[in-house]
């Protein structure tokens, strides 16, 4: 069973109790997910690991790379519990917030995070139950904030509280979140995500546990991370514009605008993007999307994210299969669109100033110019690829690894086909196993021409410095012909 896409924009789903069989895992990956999460906000880690071998099982039998992103949960922060399991706060009246664990009534509730109450200023505002309420801070005291309802509701047992106003003292990992980490490293996954991200130290204490085991993915959620989103991205591997605590903390009218600025810096940085939450959020309980959220999926391809994410709607909806399919057809006209491609041409970013930026670069010139089949970038780390995926080429690029990690990596890089290849030793060597590869994979027609880049000497990570053009030949015997050579 071969997996070619078709289409440029990656598919990331998640797995829950809607997806966690090897039928529906292969029917999914078969419909278009090229990463499947695994979200540690619900689940064992017996519940991960099965999960997990089906992945490696789906892979082997498909000879197709896949790549999996374990999504750490971060600190979340409630309130309490209530008497009565619940109270409706009135707009106007005072309610107090302290650390007293007694269950709470309709005039206080537990706030079990001290460091909230140090933080706070009068004015600070709290946000409870994914923004339903919303509270303002009257007077901030040593073990308790007063505040006043601003909007009003019922409010149960254990709702999260969001605080968008400030930065809080706390770390981007928890104890839960070390050890899911750890069990996930252990099991060679490819991407960690990274919740509630506020700082640039909050990923560097990440890579620090993670010690290249796996790409660092930030998602980007909280409005203090906009402060500092090119550091962040800069010491990121992927970031994601996670939309639903984002749109939380941020007024619904800045999130679009947010998303397309997180975009562009991802991708002046070189770095993969993925747009994410409630993307075809009515699929989990429909088998088709709403007209609006056809066009925000349209609208993350425009803006150029190298992945677009479906969270409830395969992990938990009634038409898993079904979301990922509309969103592998919405993906694939959209890049059909001749405006899609004007659009993503202007958005360019300038060329690296390095030798490498500049064969990436001209690689996809001359692809363009001599109609090119295909992109072929031998890496082993995948800088190589990223640098030539960052062009946005008009050609799909194979990303020619012998490193099994890095052909996982790749799965989520906007454009790239992931190919594992036996180790080469010389450009020559190179130029037969990626025409080779471009015929097998069904990329290229014997005939056809492609363009391949690669670094010399081989194996030196960061190197890429050599082009050459060649010709697909017919059978696995001829040797390829070389066209040209840079």
């Amino acid at each position: 069973m071969k997996i070619l896409r078709r289409r440029k924009t990656k598919i990331v789903a998640t797995l829950g109790p809607a997806s966690s069989n090897a039928d529906m895992l292969a029917q999914l990956h078969q419909a278009g997910a090229d990463v499947f999460r695994l979200n540690f906000s619900h689940g064992s880690h017996e519940d991960h690991g099965r999960n997990i071998d089906l992945i490696r099982d789906l892979e082997a039998k498909t000879k197709h790379p896949i790549g999996i992103l374990a999504d750490v949960q971060g600190p979340k922060l409630r309130v309490g519990r209530f008497m009565g399991g619940a109270v409706v706060l009135t707009p106007g009246q005072p309610f107090r917030l302290d650390l007293n664990p007694t269950p709470g009534d309709s005039r206080r509730a537990t706030l079990p995070h001290p460091e909230i109450i140090a933080a706070a200023q009068i004015g600070s505002h709290l946000l409870l139950d994914d923004g339903k309420l919303k509270l303002r801070v009257t007077h901030v005291r040593e073990d308790h904030l007063e505040t006043i309802v601003v909007i009003g509701g019922r409010l149960s047992d254990r709702k999260g509280v969001n605080v968008p106003d400030v930065v809080l003292p706390i770390p981007a990992l928890t104890e839960k979140d070390r050890s899911d980490m750890e069990f996930a490293l252990e099991r060679g996954i490819e991407y960690v995500g990274l919740s509630f991200v506020q700082r640039p130290e909050d990923v560097l204490e990440a890579r620090e546990i993670i010690k290249g085991r796996a790409w660092v993915l930030s998602k980007l959620e909280k409005p203090q991370a906009l402060d500092n989103l090119e550091e962040i991205i800069r010491l990121s591997d992927a970031v994601m514009v996670a939309r639903g605590d984002l749109g939380v903390e941020l007024p619904p009218e800045e999130v679009p605008l947010a998303q397309k600025r997180i975009v562009q810096a991802a991708r002046a940085h070189g770095k993969p993007v993925i747009v994410a939450t409630q993307m075809l959020e009515s699929m989990i309980t429909a088998p088709t999307p709403t007209r609006a959220e056809a066009s925000d999926v349209a609208t993350a391809v425009f803006d150029g994210a190298d992945a677009v994410m479906l969270s409830a709607e395969t992990a938990a909806g009634q038409y898993p299969i079904e979301a990922v399919t509309i969103m592998d057809r919405i993906i694939a006209r959209v890049e059909q669109d001749d405006g899609w491609r004007t659009m993503t041409d202007r958005r360019r970013p300038e060329p690296e100033k390095s030798t490498s930026g500049a064969i990436a670069a001209a690689a996809r010139q001359v692809a363009q110019t001599i109609d090119a089949s295909a992109i072929a970038a031998m890496t082993n780390s995948s800088s190589t690829v990223m640098r030539v995926a960052r062009e946005r080429p008009t050609a799909p690029i194979m990303g020619l690894t012998p490193n099994m990690q890095t052909a996982r990596r790749l799965a989520l890089t906007w454009g790239v086909h992931p190919v594992l290849t036996p180790i080469t030793h010389s450009m020559t060597e190179t130029v037969a196993v990626a025409t080779k590869l471009a015929r097998t994979e069904g990329i290229s027609e014997p005939g056809q021409d492609i363009v391949i880049v690669a670094g010399m000497p081989f194996g030196k990570s960061g190197s890429t410095n050599a082009l050459r053009v060649a010709r697909v030949t017919r059978t696995n015997t001829e040797e390829a012909e070389f066209v040209d050579d840079a």
